[in-house]
């Protein structure tokens, strides 16, 4: 196996409170303390996304909400696409890659207008054909695509309509299970292997988007081919709303960044039988029989 240099995204999501100062707290964060190469939002059209009954029902857990209705505490967190676009400005200050998540059609084309170097499908949207043909036919960048909570049936349908677009090569494909956190027993990180065998030669690259606790699983991850690693990103795990607590804190995303960069060092044949830091100690240690 050829293992890629490991690309790694600190998912902010809506993790800024909706506060632009944070957002951009956080950008600078995982820019300079971090190291990572990438950062990504999200960005929903609330009322495109969901039902009159959904958008004006209670937070199912009013502790962590920021409205009196769950449609309210959606439209609290959400950024403009202008505050999008100053947010894209301020990552390429910090030269590190803005990319976010769009949940419906709307979302999509106000994204794709800043022409971020990807955009990125969550699991509950990878069925939405409408949102993804467009973006075949209009969007030139990436295509990042999660597959939690899909079947195998739904899988090879969505890479099949990548593949009639002639969009596949653009595709990357993250193995995901959607959970908030998610129990290492629920990971399944052979889920990988599989998708691997099923898609790495119809795709351009195999990731994995964790939502687990800890960063040991990502290490084992990318020694079995995913080359993309993502991970939600936070200041304080103690913040209210619903994501923190699934999230890596600063000092755990520089540390997971420093592990999959050495990984990636090691990870390879010998080039020579004996190694020349081998040598000295071979010299000087190596049994001689007298």
């Amino acid at each position: 196996m050829e293992y890629l240099k490991p690309f790694v995204i600190a998912e902010i999501g809506c993790n800024h409170k909706g506060d632009m100062d944070i957002a951009k707290r956080l950008i600078r964060t995982a820019a300079i303390y971090c190291e990572v190469d990438a950062v990504k939002f999200q960005k929903r059209c609330n009322r495109e996304l969901l039902t009159p009954e959904q958008y004006n029902a209670p937070h199912p857990n009013p502790a962590n909400s920021y409205g009196k209705t769950y449609g309210e505490h959606r439209e609290f967190l959400e950024f403009t696409v202008e505050q999008h676009r100053e947010l894209k400005e301020y990552c390429e200050e910090m030269n590190i890659v803005y990319s976010t998540s769009v949940w419906d059609l709307t979302s999509a084309k106000e994204i794709a207008s800043l022409h971020p170097k990807f955009i990125k499908i969550p699991s509950a949207c990878n069925n939405h054909y409408e949102m993804l043909e467009w973006l075949c036919d209009n969007y030139e960048g990436e295509i990042h695509i999660s597959l939690g909570m899909t079947t195998h049936e739904e899988e090879e349908k969505l890479i099949q309509l990548f593949e009639k677009k002639g969009r596949n090569k653009d595709v990357v494909l993250y193995v995901c299970t959607s959970g908030y956190p998610v129990a290492f027993g629920d990971v399944c990180l052979l889920e990988i292997t599989r998708v691997r065998e099923m898609y790495e030669n119809r795709v351009k690259r195999i990731g994995f988007s964790g939502h687990h606790l800890g960063i040991a699983v990502d290490i084992a991850a990318y020694t079995l081919g995913a080359s993309v690693i993502e991970r939600h990103y936070t200041l304080d795990r103690t913040w209210k709303g619903t994501d923190h607590a699934a999230s890596l804190e600063p000092e755990g995303v520089r540390k997971l960044k420093r592990d999959l960069m050495a990984t990636y060092e090691a990870l390879h044949y010998k080039e020579k039988e004996i190694l020349d830091v081998e040598a000295v100690q071979r010299e000087k240690l190596k049994y001689r029989k007298h």
